[in-house]
């Protein structure tokens, strides 16, 4: 068990370290200039220069990388081109939004598709499976931005139940804040929900064939003994790879919902960035997303030993 912990540490090291370079490295080859961009176009090329200087953008590409990198490992992210302040600050500021809001969504996304596809399971190939699939295959067909417009619509604008968009910080308190994100984290749920309903409905009818769950049955235990105890935890395995995968997804569709809902989040941050070419914002952040999804990955392969004894002494 150590020696697979540790390779896995490994490999998610060395993808952090890929990744850092594609990251640098592409956001160096994008166009535009981000001094000229912060003088606006009637500057000179003199204060233009100046301001490249100050910003470290006239040294080497290369010496550039390895003074970031260098940064990120002793915590120094650098300072924002376009806000002057240090990007640490930025990201805690903006990660008590998106943080909450991912994590909301995977417990919304967990709760609703498993108890779904163990529904199906259980009755397979009747009208009810029929029904529930067809219901996920909308959901997975639809795009969570256009599902947001039309929750804003319905439950913010129509009945008023809730904001259209905003926060309010949480030093409003808990509840408003909580309220706030409900529908983004909705929109961003519902969607993956979908997904992972049908793997699990396709993983649990793999397992319900099996002799011991034919033998727990002969047994006389409840039919929902069966499927909870039984079949559910077997079944888990594939449920967790995906539920690992889908965390990358809801960080990503954040980008896009923050924007639909104006959260004041990470991923309205990078949008901002982009658009303002302030490169080491969205560097920083971009490999702030990508460590989280390393360790997401990394808790999923370890829970398998917990999910499933049998891979606990297995090399």
């Amino acid at each position: 068990m150590t020696r697979y912990v540790l390779r896995r540490l490994a490999i998610g090291i060395l993808t952090l370290v890929f990744a850092s370079a594609v990251v640098f490295f592409v956001m160096e080859i994008l166009p535009g200039d981000p001094a000229r961009l912060m003088l606006g176009l009637n500057a000179t090329e003199d204060a233009i220069s100046a301001l490249r200087q100050q910003m470290g953008l006239d040294q080497p590409v290369f010496v550039r990388y390895l003074a970031w990198i260098g940064g990120l490992l002793v915590g120094d992210f650098g300072r924002s081109y376009t806000y002057s302040v240090p990007v640490l600050e930025l990201v805690t500021e903006r990660a008590a939004v998106s943080l909450p809001l991912a994590f909301l969504s995977l417990i919304l996304l967990t709760v609703i598709a498993i108890p779904v596809g163990l529904f199906a399971a259980a009755r397979r190939g009747r009208a009810a499976d029929a029904i529930v699939m067809g219901l996920s295959q909308m959901g997975v067909a639809i795009p969570n931005f256009w599902f947001a417009l039309l929750l804003v619509y319905f439950f913010a604008v129509w009945l008023r139940w809730v904001p259209s968009g905003g926060f309010p910080g949480w030093q409003s308190g808990l509840w408003p804040g909580v309220k706030a994100l409900i529908m983004p984290a909705v929109a961003l749920a519902l969607p993956q929900a979908a997904i992972l309903a049908r793997v699990t409905r396709g993983a649990l009818i793999d397992v319900l064939g099996e002799d011991y769950i034919r033998t727990a049955r002969a047994k006389g235990l409840p039919r929902n003994q069966v499927l909870w105890r039984h079949a559910l935890r077997n079944a888990l395995i594939p449920v967790l790879t995906i539920l690992g995968l889908q965390f990358a997804f809801l960080i990503a569709g954040t980008i896009i919902i923050e924007n639909v809902f104006y959260l004041p989040g990470l991923g309205r941050l990078i949008f901002q960035a982009i658009t303002q070419r302030d490169l080491i914002v969205v560097e920083s952040v971009v490999m702030l997303l990508v460590a989280s999804v390393i360790l997401v990955n990394l808790v999923v392969d370890l829970s398998y030993a917990i999910v499933d004894p049998r891979l606990r002494g297995a090399r």
